[in-house]
């Protein structure tokens, strides 16, 4: 039986290997079209009893030797003024736990590619995509379970703009990835 999972990527290219018949949405890059698109997703199902969102993407690696594939345990909303809410009394709610693993995803609306921004990135989180925390934050609201699952295509330097001409071997990981850990009986 194939468990009841919704895909969520940033893009199709992404998403090129996810495997045919697993329900995909492609939200679009960035934070905002992330939550809209996981929101309206998870919206049309009647019910979420049982479901879970996997979110597949690339990510940047903000620490030297990091490659391959990671579920990070904790998601950062890293361009956002979370000290300056905090003052004003609210709780901006920019540290989200979504696993067990160590590995510290920050997301944000900045292409990161300036390696100083990397550098400073690097001090509290070992990765960095666009996506992932909005789409963490809109399952949260909602009461569904999310998994993240990122694949390094680059060291968050200026070689990031060469994204798309890498991000093919990152899709290949990823539908790998759904088709051995998403859709494989379990044992």
């Amino acid at each position: 039986m194939t468990p009841r999972v919704l895909v969520v990527s940033a893009t199709a290219a992404e998403a090129a290997h996810v495997p045919a018949g697993l329900p995909l949405v492609v939200t679009g890059m960035g934070k905002v079209a992330a939550a809209t698109a996981t929101a309206r997703a998870l919206s049309s199902y009647d019910d979420h009893a049982g479901l879970t969102v996997v979110n597949i993407g690339t990510a940047g690696a903000l620490r030297p030797g990091l490659s391959g594939l990671f579920e990070p345990g904790t998601v950062l909303n890293h361009d956002l003024s979370a000290d300056v809410i905090r003052s004003l009394g609210h709780d901006p709610q920019e540290r989200l736990e979504v696993g067990e693993s160590d590995v510290i995803l920050a997301t944000g609306d900045v292409f990161v590619s300036d390696p100083a921004v990397r550098d400073a990135l690097a001090e509290r989180a070992h990765l960095v995509d666009m996506e992932g925390y909005a789409v963490a934050y809109a399952c949260r609201e909602l009461g569904v379970p999310v998994r993240l699952v990122k694949h390094v295509s680059d060291p968050a330097d200026e070689s990031a703009l060469d994204w798309p001409t890498v991000v093919e071997a990152s899709a290949r990981v990823l539908g790998e990835w759904v088709r051995t850990e998403v859709l494989a009986p379990r044992g």
